[in-house]
């Protein structure tokens, strides 16, 4: 009875799946609620897969020479004011420091809901010429956005990202780095964490306050809703032209820089949940796992079980396996449960009989298949195993994200779609926002973005009728 609890303590993805969600981080340990209303704590387990995704993609910056830097949390209300649309945007949203200690501030000071201002007061003094450029950091903090509405990983106050921030000479220039960031978040999320993205442009209703131009990486989950998993804006010269931010260039004139920003948040862990998640709890992509193999011994208090055990444990460590051996006094079966509620990619069942043959049993967590495998042959079966499971669900996500991708000519097709099968809608657009209005009033679907490739569905607008410019991708989103 014992085992078959902890699953039922998750309420089923097909009853409920916001419930299901929520379940699921709860359960596996990953975060913790707090007496800070809507902050949460990230536990260990939850922190380690951070750790995880921080350590692979600031790597691949770097490769693409990104620097990292450390900006203040705190942005003077006047520096917040220095460009409008900016201001406007995030102003619902920010939290203000009003006192120091018992002292009234002289001007109160918002807590960073991102840096681009401060970035653009610190750039002003740092680049003074041509040979200044470009400027190409980044910055790992938190920031703290005052949400209504908040939910684990998904949308918190206070949250961790990252924040590029850098600086061109040229246009061109700008434009390339913003598209680069957003084929590096898109190559790293199909590569690292499985889940295949559809890369675009956000209409201007939706695109970033202050920027020319936003460039979004959306994945589908498993419910068929959307979510922006990852932007890159391209400023051209407007935050420049706002803070002064001029260079004298080759030519001996000067010249306004020109902008971008990119950034990915902690939202990328409950994008893994919704996309690989099951019923019986988490399914981590091995990349992302910070526990890729747990050995399992069975009727452990017999001789040489656990020292087998452990063996196999050090055998792996040294081919890079992230491995733990389970030796507590739980039974196999709640062994088992546990290590597939915390999404553990492979579980290896060692016990007597096992060692006598020369053998073990291999669990993928992804699919539940069960292998045998020779205990001279484990680090190249489970290396290789790994890679396996790590390929086949970045498959299984995006056969998921195909099946649930539809077209739509018509407003009635389109509403069909959304409310009986949920999921990705493609469909025309004629550039209207109105038409784009009308669709998220009546359907609660907003503009995913207009994808790089585009098609041509039909001549006409989905909305309205009229001539049709852009393929769409719409959905109901996180």
């Amino acid at each position: 009875m014992a085992d078959k609890k902890l699953v039922e303590a998750i309420t089923s993805m097909e009853d409920d799946f916001a419930q299901w969600y929520t379940d699921v981080v709860k359960k596996a340990e990953l975060m913790d609620y707090t007496s800070v209303k809507g902050c949460m704590v990230f536990k260990p387990a939850g922190y380690a897969i951070w750790e995880l995704i921080q350590k692979q993609m600031d790597e691949r910056f770097k490769e693409t020479g990104v620097e990292n830097v450390y900006l203040p949390m705190f942005i003077p209300e006047s520096l917040l004011n220095k460009e409008k649309d900016h201001v406007e945007g995030f102003a619902p949203e920010v939290a203000w420091v009003t006192h120091g200690g018992l002292n009234p501030l002289q001007e109160r000071m918002c807590v960073r809901p991102t840096s681009e201002t401060l970035f653009c007061d610190f750039y002003k003094n740092d680049i003074q010429s041509y040979r200044d450029l470009p400027k190409v950091y980044n910055q790992w903090c938190s920031v703290v956005r005052w949400e209504k509405e908040t939910r684990p990983f998904l949308r918190s106050r206070e949250f961790l990202w990252q924040e590029g921030h850098t600086a061109h000479a040229t246009a061109e220039d700008a434009e390339a780095r913003t598209i680069q960031m957003l084929n590096l978040y898109a190559e790293f999320c199909e590569e690292v964490l499985a889940i295949p993205v559809v890369k675009g442009r956000k209409t201007d209703k939706e695109k970033f306050a202050g920027a020319e131009a936003t460039y979004t990486i959306e994945a589908l989950m498993h419910d068929g809703k959307a979510l922006q998993s990852g932007t890159s804006h391209n400023f051209g010269d407007g935050f420049a032209k706002a803070f002064g931010i001029q260079f004298t260039d080759k030519d001996n004139t000067l010249k306004y820089v020109h902008q971008t920003s990119w950034g990915t948040t902690t939202r990328l862990i409950g994008a893994m949940i919704m996309v690989h998640g099951d019923n019986s709890g988490l399914v981590l992509p091995p990349k992302v796992a910070p526990v890729q193999v747990m050995i399992v011994p069975i009727q452990q208090k017999k001789e040489g079980v656990l020292d087998k055990a452990y063996e196999l444990k050090s055998r792996l460590l040294a081919k890079g396996c992230r491995v733990k051996v389970d030796d507590t006094d739980k039974s196999p079966g709640w062994k088992f449960s546990e290590q597939e509620m915390r999404g553990i990619p492979v579980r290896v069942e060692i016990g007597p009989k096992d060692i006598e043959a020369g053998k073990c049993v291999l669990a993928r967590r992804d699919n539940g298949e069960k292998i045998e495998c020779a205990l001279d042959a484990i680090e190249e079966t489970v290396t290789k195993l790994l890679d396996t499971i790590q390929t086949d669900m970045l498959d299984k996500a995006r056969a998921h994200r195909e099946a649930h991708t539809y077209v739509a000519k018509n407003m009635d097709e389109m509403r069909k779609i959304l409310d009986t099968t949920p999921g990705f809608v493609k469909a025309m657009w004629c550039e209207d926002q109105a038409c784009e209005d009308k669709i998220k009033e009546e359907m609660a679907a907003t503009s995913r973005c207009m994808p790089f490739e585009q098609e041509k569905l039909s001549d006409t607008c989905v909305c309205c009728g009229k001539p049709a410019k852009k393929m769409v991708y719409w959905g109901r989103a996180y």
